[in-house]
């Protein structure tokens, strides 16, 4: 087989790429490892920054997201037991983000890509193997049904995520590493209830840190921070239940409305960058080249930025014959990438209960977020990291 552009990964970065590029006329497959269902059965977070929204229009799928997603102009920080909106539009110039699920978005652009006939190779396990890459005739080969196959292509898209076989293909020495693993974890359960409120609550409290979220407004999506040893065996529902009032103010208390899990799970939390994001015809994008803690809900968002860069570099490749943007792709990505992990480590660092800091460092936080709520240059600040900062 041959195409222009074999992409590995059918999450949503590889899904949302393959997409712009078929908009284009650039030719590509998708190789995933795993089957369609595990695909969409992942749960992940699903706030959308206008950048994220924009491309789902571009495409023409955005109809789904704009008649179910939930339009929100601003969060609540809650501490010292009362809660302070920050106002997205009136510190922005009238930018907001969309609650729509990323289980939803992976769903739409799976319809699309069925709809316009685009190849899509699921199940190929652990055989897909990336070959020279670093010449003009890369080439993908994987085993499946038990017969070996190999795709021929100009350029290979790394979407496969973090334990992907993209970035481990790379020869040790060419790619630089950083990472932070932070020392607690997010313990999540999603449940059929009611929110607990009309906008995000995020809770810095002595207990640790919590969040209240949302899928839908009949289905909510909660988070508690817990040591990085506990286990999921551990946590009831009506332990999870009763730890998330304690770290609640009275409003939120006494709104809660709780209901038996549909999902539980405890993820550790980390901020991952490698660089650079190219070698040779290998590019990689999304999670296979960085990592964010979810307190500032940028994992699919820098995603989605990664793959308008690299459609755009593609297009300029084939339709202007320049290879301008694939030679400034990763120092362009790169640029917006640690501006988000600068963020979301500085808002991760502010709301979580920090190991070994101490009550001096309890109330450290609480004077940055008394600073923050009553300055409006500070809320500006965290207003515009939050709704996504311009491509």
């Amino acid at each position: 087989m041959k195409t222009q552009v074999v992409i590995v990964g059918a999450g949503p970065s590889g899904l949302l790429l393959g997409q712009l590029l078929h908009k284009a006329g650039i030719a590509n497959v998708i190789v995933e490892r795993q089957s369609a269902d595990y695909v969409l059965g992942r749960v992940r977070a699903g706030v959308l920054e206008q950048v994220s929204i924009d491309l789902l229009d571009e495409l023409g799928i955005g109809a789904r997201m704009h008649r179910e997603g939930l339009v929100h102009e601003g969060i609540e920080l809650l501490f010292k037991g009362a809660r302070h909106r920050i106002d997205f539009p009136a510190l922005t110039g009238g930018k907001t983000v969309m609650v729509y699920g990323q289980t939803e978005v992976t769903h739409d652009l799976m319809d699309a890509r069925r709809a316009a006939g685009l190849p899509t190779i699921y199940e190929v396990g652990e055989t897909a193997t990336l070959h020279d890459f670093d010449t003009s005739k890369p080439m993908v080969r994987y085993r499946k049904d038990g017969a070996e196959h190999t795709i021929e292509c100009d350029f290979i898209a790394g979407c496969d995520g973090f334990h992907g076989v993209s970035r481990a293909s790379v020869p040790k020495g060419a790619v630089r590493e950083f990472e932070k693993v932070y020392p607690f974890g997010w313990l999540g359960l999603l449940a059929e209830v009611r929110p607990v409120s009309d906008e995000l609550i995020y809770a810095n409290t002595e207990r640790g840190f919590a969040l209240c979220s949302m899928r839908s407004m009949t289905r909510s999506r909660y988070y508690l921070q817990v040591p990085l040893a506990d286990k999921i065996e551990a946590w009831s529902d009506e332990a999870f239940w009763n730890e998330l009032r304690l770290r609640l103010d009275p409003e939120a208390r006494e709104r809660l409305v709780t209901g038996p899990s549909i999902e539980k799970s405890i993820a550790p939390l980390r901020s991952f960058v490698a660089e650079p994001m190219r070698f040779g015809r290998l590019f990689l994008a999304g999670d296979a080249a960085h990592i964010v803690p979810p307190t500032g809900a940028k994992g699919l968002n820098l995603a989605a930025s990664d793959v308008k860069y690299l459609s755009r570099a593609f297009a300029e490749f084939y339709e202007e014959k320049s290879e301008a943007g694939i030679d400034h792709y990763s120092a362009k990505t790169l640029a917006r990438v640690w501006k988000a992990e600068r963020f979301s480590w500085w808002f991760t660092q502010l709301m979580h209960r920090l190991p070994d800091s101490g009550e001096i460092g309890q109330r450290l936080q609480e004077a940055e977020l008394e600073y923050l709520v009553n300055s409006k240059a500070a809320s500006t600040v965290l207003a515009e990291n939050y709704v996504g900062l311009p491509l």
